[in-house]
């Protein structure tokens, strides 16, 4: 009698079990709303703003020292655009003075030299930007640059012209390490820069003046960026 009723049991519980394997679950597709839609075009929109990279650059006509947000963006990360604050010591003038500069950069190749037999998630990866270009516009806060040509100087000598805004390009080359995933915590990649640089006041003098040497209108910056995301 009991092993009739184990044998029903287990028959009926595994009869059971084919039941319920062979329903299949039926989830309904809900078109997405104009609603959802519009929120999340607001939430990429939003998230395009947060920035991915730190930089930290001497000189480039900026001051002695600046600091700022960066983004990056395109297929292979080519294009970015900085925002950077920069310092200009006292030295012949009474005060310091701060500098703002919008700087867009375009980075056409990078080429990596890591080992293939070299894991990337366990050692990293280094990698080389044999060309940069830049170009970015700054100011400097202070009274004494003007962004209309004063009087005191003859008609149209600096028409186009004016000490508050430079224009400014620059070429470089860049050093990059990419962290390994283990050992991240801030930063995913390092990069090591440097660039030659000239600003339009500098260019502007050349062409009046031959004579103007090369080094007098030219400058060197060094720098390093931290990418984020």
């Amino acid at each position: 009698m009991r092993w009739s009723r184990f044998i029903f049991s287990t028959a009926l519980l595994t009869c059971t079990l084919q039941v319920i394997a062979g329903d299949s679950i039926y989830v309904e597709d809900v078109p997405e709303s104009k609603y959802d839609k519009r929120i999340h075009r607001y939430q990429r929109h939003w998230a395009a703003l947060i920035p991915t990279e730190f930089v930290i650059q001497n000189a480039g006509n900026m001051g002695i020292a600046s600091a700022g947000i960066g983004w990056d963006y395109g297929k292979r990360g080519q294009w970015e655009t900085d925002l950077l604050l920069g310092y200009i010591p006292a030295h012949d003038s009474s005060r310091g003075k701060l500098t703002m500069t919008l700087k867009e950069n375009y980075i056409p190749w990078s080429i990596s030299f890591t080992p293939r037999s070299v894991s990337v998630k366990e050692k990293g990866r280094w990698s080389i930007e044999p060309l940069t270009a830049s170009i970015y516009i700054n100011t400097v806060y202070g009274h004494e640059f003007w962004k209309t040509q004063p009087s005191r100087y003859p008609d149209s000598y600096y028409d186009f012209m004016s000490t508050k805004f430079r224009l400014n390009i620059a070429f470089g080359q860049r050093l990059s390490f990419t962290i390994p995933e283990k050992k991240r915590r801030r930063f995913n990649k390092m990069t090591l820069f440097y660039e030659v640089s000239s600003c339009d006041l500098y260019i502007r003098s050349k062409i009046q003046d031959s004579s103007v040497p090369l080094k007098d209108i030219i400058g060197l910056s060094i720098g390093l960026r931290l990418q984020t995301l």
